[in-house]
């Protein structure tokens, strides 16, 4: 990574050295140009600096033995208190690296630089010739002295703002590292930083993601770990293969980057009739920095693709209102692409702004998580993007995030003149390090549609409010709230405890009736990490366990379900399942591979003219069609067990885009009491390997 930064500065230099901000009153001053004339302090620095490098600077054995001739380039700043500091060192040798180290730890304070009078740091880069050549102080370039008029002076700076524009030009620093930015939410890379994030006696929150850059930075340095990450060589195109953004720019006050997306993958479905699964996704992906508190980003995708068998008949059951025959799970709609494919374009776009340290706005189009957990009972991320204004605030031993977010029911019956029924949620989830080791997470939903002409309740905007006394304001129906709690407890600084409790509906009466009535509908997810597992860095194990009762996220009115674009907001499989989650991860420098197994049980809906009652897991279905009120049981309809596996091996190509060669293996076995028209046996074996982008979450396990 030091050789890309110090490519960019090697652009900016032509001889010597190169200011990187030509903005700065006065340049850095050694004791020995104090009485040169402000013009040709510049000139005499230069000259200075390198008289005492070729005075100090010893040519190592190894490099005089085997008579090199070439350079060592060095980017250094002088500091407010007028300290050199090296930032990298780059040569052939390393011992020509060390002495330039060594020689500029020599360097004697100066007076620092100054900005309308005030003290600043400065950057430069440098190029020591080997061997090295006595200095020779240049003539200072005095220009004549011509008076000009006022609309001159004018002219003459217009006529040169273009020029200045790419003169306020910095050598690329990855700001984004540090950033109000969030870091791309995948499950295998915050695997990454997971420990440190989590070690005792940290003050992280680490349930509501993604997480900004700002926030990951406090624990664990991504920079640090991108850099060394980087390969040797010195090629352009090496560099943005291998180590560095496609376009890169960065000034006064902004920064910015560019990259092509990509997703493209070839398979074998063993079920499938047809000969290969492929995706083919192109897209672009920019991020922006404006000043040191508003960031954004946008990412469009172009993508055709067809998927294991199991894969294509669950997206054509999410299928929406109109003549597109899917929805591709967790992306949008699929429109049929030849015979048998689906293309499914999707944009995705944020902004972020950070007014205090203690508080970030987001407002885009995109997805949001809730958990520490690979399942999420609260909020996960497993629906299509949905349109979101998130407020993080977070202050003392505490962080509250509220999401306000506009979602859609695409089904036909609530489709009106060819528009999806619009529909809002809002939710509120306080997280609170109780101690060094316990976090305590409370959280609160409402779902609610525009009934009698209120669209979007105003009420609903107070973020620190109870939704359940709003919910009882605005009328009985009005909308569809769900409480939870969640906990970590972090037994040592290898192995965290998590688990979350989610209630939709409960009855205390019917609860000690022991009758096992409907009405208690409620789930919990109890989860162990094991980080670093048996002494192995970088080795994660983790353990899951998710259960959730029959009805839980419906409702009689059917647009105030859980759920976004015909996919649940929370669980995956909605409700009605318990199930096992194992997961194990590792990465050692750019390799990477992931097991997970699943074991679960779901109860499905027949669906057939002689049962057609809802038994509880499909969430889109009116719950007054139960099948009975007492004796409701995890499981109960077609009972369902299931076991999947999936094994993920991949090559890190770019750290700074996360584009990644990879080889996956997908084991499904799925087997209902009744083989129904909606309800299939299977048994899948789908290979894939491809290059990714990876910057979501891809869910095959349903």
């Amino acid at each position: 990574m030091k050789r890309i930064v110090l490519f960019a500065f090697l652009l900016s230099t032509v001889f010597g050295y190169a200011q990187s901000n030509t903005t700065y009153e006065k340049p850095p001053v050694f004791d020995d140009c104090d009485s040169e004339v402000i013009d040709q302090l510049k000139s005499c620095f230069n000259f200075t600096l390198n008289t005492f490098i070729f005075e100090n600077f010893k040519i190592p054995e190894i490099v005089s033995e085997e008579s090199y001739n070439g350079d060592v380039q060095v980017l250094f700043e002088v500091n407010m208190e007028g300290e050199f500091k090296v930032i990298y060192s780059d040569a052939i040798y390393e011992e020509l690296k060390e002495e330039s180290i060594r020689v500029f730890d020599l360097l004697p304070k100066i007076k620092p630089a100054t900005y309308n009078g005030k003290p600043t740091f400065v950057q430069y880069s440098i190029t020591i010739a080997i061997p090295l050549t006595q200095p020779v102080r240049q003539a200072d370039i005095v220009d004549d002295e011509v008076q000009l008029t006022e609309k001159d002076s004018l002219n003459a700076t217009l006529s040169n703002e273009f020029d200045k524009v790419n003169e306020d030009l910095k050598p690329f620093e990855n700001l984004e590292y540090n950033s109000e930015l969030n870091v791309p939410f995948t499950h295998s890379y915050y695997a990454r930083f997971d420990a440190e994030m989590n070690a005792i006696g940290t003050n992280s929150h680490t349930a509501a993601k993604p997480f900004v850059y700002s926030e990951v930075a406090r624990y664990y340095d991504i920079k640090a770990e991108k850099e060394s990450l980087a390969k040797d060589t010195d090629s352009w195109a090496g560099k943005k293969l291998f180590n560095e953004h496609l376009v890169r720019v960065q000034g006064k006050d902004y920064w910015f980057t560019v990259d092509p997306i990509f997703d493209l993958q070839v398979g074998k479905d063993s079920e499938a009739d047809f000969s290969s699964t492929y995706n083919n996704t192109r897209g672009i992906y920019i991020q922006a920095g404006l000043g040191k508190r508003f960031n954004l980003v946008t990412s469009v995708y172009e993508s055709q693709g067809r998927f294991a068998d199991y894969y294509n008949r669950y997206a054509e059951s999410l299928k929406a209102f109109g003549p597109d025959p899917a929805i591709i799970p967790g992306r949008g709609i699929g429109k049929r692409f030849k015979e048998d494919s689906y293309d499914y374009p999707v944009a995705e776009a944020y902004l972020s702004y950070t007014p205090a340290d203690f508080l970030n706005v987001q407002f885009g189009h995109g997805k949001n998580f809730i958990g520490d957990g690979y399942r999420s009972l609260f909020q996960s991320d497993v629906t299509s993007p949905y349109t979101f204004l998130k407020l993080n605030t977070s202050f003392w031993k505490i962080k509250y995030t509220s999401t306000w977010m506009w979602l859609k029911d695409v089904r036909d019956e609530v489709v009106e003149d060819k528009a999806f029924l619009t529909k809002y949620m809002a939710n509120h989830y306080l997280s609170w390090n109780v101690s060094k080791r316990l976090n305590i997470g409370l959280f609160e939903s409402v779902m609610w549609v525009d009934s009698n002409g209120r669209g979007f309740d105003i009420n609903y905007l107070n973020p620190i409010i109870f939704f359940r006394a709003i919910e009882f304001e605005s009328g009985q129906g009005s909308g569809n709230a769900i409480l939870g709690l969640s906990s970590k407890y972090k037994w040592n600084n290898k192995v965290n405890l998590y688990g979350q409790f989610i209630l939709d509906e409960f009855s205390l009466s019917d609860v000690r009736s022991g009758e096992k009535s409907w009405k208690n509908k409620f789930g919990f997810q109890l989860g162990v990490k094991y980080f670093n597992a048996f002494k192995v860095d970088n080795l994660l194990l983790q353990a899951e366990y998710n259960r959730v009762r029959p009805y839980t996220y419906s409702h009689n009115t059917q647009i105030l379900n859980y759920a976004h674009f015909n996919q649940p907001m929370a669980h995956l499989w909605g409700a009605n399942f318990r199930e096992l989650v194992l997961i194990g991860r590792y990465n050692y420098k750019r390799w990477a591979a992931d097991a997970k197994f699943i074991i679960g049980q779901r109860g499905f809906d027949f669906n057939t003219d002689e049962d057609s009652f809802s038994y509880g897991g499909d969430i889109y279905r009116n719950y007054n069609d139960r099948n009975a009120d007492t004796g409701i049981e995890i499981g109960q309809g077609n009972k369902t067990n299931s076991f999947m596996t999936e094994v993920q091996a991949s090559y890190l190509v770019n750290p700074a885009t996360n584009l990644k060669l990879f080889a996956n293996l997908i084991y499904r076995d799925f087997n209902p009491d009744a083989i129904t028209a909606s309800t299939q046996d299977s048994n899948t074996l789908w290979f894939s390997v491809g290059v990714r982008t990876d910057l979501f979450n891809w869910y095959n396990d349903f």
